[in-house]
């Protein structure tokens, strides 16, 4: 019997950079997730502070972020004696995150999955 040989390339940077833009994108897709989902629980007077809520991800550091952007978004948020409208309340971002949570690791995670094909 011969030696069977065989040849590997590793392409080690250009799959490291495939993973690194699928987990951007998929950070991406988390982020607009639970900003859909707070967008459901944002007080509501006018709307400006549910239009204000905007998704945002640092691809260097592989980050992302959820943020509502009116002078008066953090005082709503926090003020737990404020009135609001059925099914509005306060904490409207901080209160879904532990519900998207498993959302947010399954959206990373295919986008990871699809680059690794």
């Amino acid at each position: 019997m011969s030696p069977q040989r065989a040849r590997l390339h590793w392409h080690g940077q250009a799959a490291t950079d495939a993973i690194r833009q699928a987990a951007a994108r998929g950070l991406l897709l988390a982020a607009e997730h639970t900003l859909a989902a707070s967008r459901q629980r944002v007080p509501i007077n006018e709307g400006t502070l549910e239009r204000s809520g905007a998704a945002s991800v640092d691809e260097q550091n592989l980050t992302a972020a959820v943020s509502y952007d009116t002078p008066y978004a953090v005082r709503v948020h926090e003020d737990m004696t404020a009135r609001h409208l059925p099914g509005r309340r306060a904490k409207y971002l901080e209160s879904v995150l532990p519900e998207v949570a498993d959302d947010v690791q399954a959206l990373i995670a295919a986008q990871v999955r699809r680059a690794l094909r």
